[in-house]
């Protein structure tokens, strides 16, 4: 919808009105070009597209992944759809045709991982999911400094500040399956903490996770994610990295993850998790500095992909082996 017309990393084309065009993909790459959502800097609806275009490797539809030892780009039917056609004016319509998307893919089997724009977003790609896998069975991990569940933002019910309160109140996911990881400032305020607490969310401020490490968070959370639900849903606003290592962003926040704790999370999810959707979102590409958070959310998509590949090869992985024996 803005700028040139590429795909991610060069793989194989498709045209979400068309089925046949990713009949028998297991991923499907599609942009949502929108942050009319935004409180503070827009400029996240360019992210779609920095995302793909950020990598210094030949555009060649193909990237072996060093420490897991598959290329998910080859093993996985992988495809972009382009971005969605999303009207800036328009936020509501713009959102209903994300979930129209999703929904579609879901229904054929497909997990789609969703380019931002800004987190809005989110109330919209996991709520099509969730049409099709069913209310309340899709749990969620949820990375960033905000936690996202105003009840309004600036009296509207949509925005980049409410998008989980949607998710919890509609149903679509329940608030004991929700896990924050990341948080951190000076928001929200009391009524807001005391509405999750209420919901049975687990929020793990950027201050717990350093003291305790990010592996003892993961281990005690797993458990509850997959209990009682069928699928989940990974949504990573890339502003929970510190902003020295992400600047590009529309409302950073200092003190947050290191750009390798958060590729060696998403990693450590897609490898041990039933994955059925994700997004990375909020990269707003004129605030960013020598393309460092393109890039990086370009490696996340990657980190994803690569990680379910090897799910799917049913192998085994440790972190702390030979590289050369894996």
């Amino acid at each position: 919808m803005y700028g040139p017309d590429f795909t991610f990393l060069g793989i194989p084309r498709c045209d979400i009105a068309d089925p046949q065009s990713y009949k028998g993909a297991d991923v499907v790459i599609l942009g949502a070009p929108i942050d009319s959502g935004t409180s503070h800097r827009s400029g996240a609806k360019f992210g779609p597209q920095a995302i793909r275009g950020g990598d210094y490797l030949p555009h060649d539809g193909e990237r072996p992944h060093l420490a897991l030892r598959v290329d998910g780009l080859k093993e996985l039917n992988v495809r972009d759809a382009g971005d969605l056609l999303m009207p800036g004016g328009d936020l509501v319509t713009s959102l209903q045709v994300l979930a129209d998307a999703t929904e579609k893919l879901s229904r054929a089997g497909i997990i789609p991982i969703v380019l931002g724009g800004d987190h809005s977003i989110a109330s919209a790609d996991v709520a099509g999911i969730a049409q099709h896998r069913g209310m309340g069975k899709i749990s969620m991990v949820h990375f960033d400094a905000h936690a996202d569940t105003g009840d309004s933002q600036f009296g509207a019910l949509v925005g980049h500040g409410t998008p989980m309160r949607r998710l919890i109140d509609s149903g679509a996911v329940r608030g004991d399956r929700f896990l924050q990881l990341g948080l951190r400032g000076y928001w929200p305020e009391d009524a807001t903490l005391n509405w999750m607490r209420d919901q049975g969310m687990r929020s793990y401020e950027m201050t717990e996770i350093h003291h305790r490490g990010m592996k003892a968070v993961l281990d005690e959370s797993f458990a509850t994610l997959t209990d009682q639900c069928d699928g989940v849903f990974l949504s990573v606003d890339i502003d929970v990295v510190d902003p020295g290592m992400a600047p590009g962003t529309g409302t950073p926040e200092p003190g947050g993850m290191t750009s390798r704790e958060l590729l060696e999370a998403v990693r450590r999810i897609c490898l041990e998790l039933p994955i059925v959707g994700m997004d990375i979102v909020e990269v707003a590409p004129a605030y960013d500095s020598a393309d460092i958070t393109a890039i990086l959310a370009n490696r996340v998509v990657l980190e994803a992909i690569s990680a379910i590949a090897k799910r799917k090869r049913g192998e085994s992985y440790s972190p702390v082996r030979n590289l050369l024996d894996r």
